[in-house]
């Protein structure tokens, strides 16, 4: 065998040792469509995708979760904390809310309803939010929509009907602006006014805890009674 035959051979056979390397190894390395697609699908720290999420419809749209609060104090006490919350929720939104904001409230309403531990509270609730979507374009909108839907279930229980145009000065929790500036407002409903519903006045922090303990003592009675503790 010539000189020149052995060297194209060894030329042929080193082409042929690249060709290799490179269909195993080459196809594995990262191209820019890769990345498009990985940013698509932004991943989440645990390692899934907000896609493999599947959030549906259901979850915001479905039935109340809760079964039936059979205890009528319990039930009152925790409207009105309900209530207090939702109406300093909105005295807190943003004037001019950003998109997310807005959405943002809106699924909170949506799962508040879903979630609400009396049943029967909940599916009432669901009903006034298919008849009145939540308004939160901005807080004077979102504050006036929990208002009206307030008055609304005053108006089932045969309830003094609040006037809307003083939701915030019953609501002003008195946490300033912030940049930390602002102190706390005087409510400015009147002497004697009452707030939507039945006296929320203001409250200590002491009040507050109480009625918390209150509450939990309420709920943990009531799984007792009806069997639902762990263990059972």
């Amino acid at each position: 065998m010539t000189r020149r035959v052995r060297f194209g051979l060894l030329v042929s056979g080193l082409f042929a040792f690249m060709t290799i390397l490179y269909l195993s190894f080459g196809s594995s390395q990262p191209t820019l469509q890769s990345y498009e697609s990985s940013a698509s699908t932004p991943s989440l720290p645990f390692g899934g995708s907000i896609d493999s999420l599947g959030l549906s419809e259901g979850v915001l749209g479905g039935g109340a979760i809760a079964p039936k609060l059979g205890n009528e104090t319990l039930k009152k006490e925790l409207g009105r904390a309900s209530w207090r919350l939702m109406h300093t929720m909105m005295a807190r939104f943003p004037e001019k809310p950003t998109p997310d904001d807005s959405l943002a409230l809106q699924t909170y309403i949506k799962l508040f309803a879903r979630l609400y531990p009396c049943g029967e509270c909940a599916a009432h609730f669901q009903t006034l939010l298919e008849k009145y979507p939540p308004q939160t374009s901005s807080r004077n909108a979102a504050a006036g929509w929990a208002c009206f839907v307030h008055n609304e279930v005053n108006t089932r229980l045969k309830k003094e009907l609040f006037d809307c145009n003083k939701i915030g000065d019953f609501y002003d929790c008195g946490c300033g602006d912030g940049d930390g500036k602002g102190g706390h407002k005087d409510h400015k409903g009147g002497k004697g006014a009452a707030a939507p519903d039945d006296n929320l006045d203001s409250s200590s922090d002491d009040d507050l805890l109480s009625s918390f303990d209150e509450l939990a003592e309420g709920a943990l009675k009531i799984e007792k009674e009806e069997g639902l503790t762990r263990g059972d």
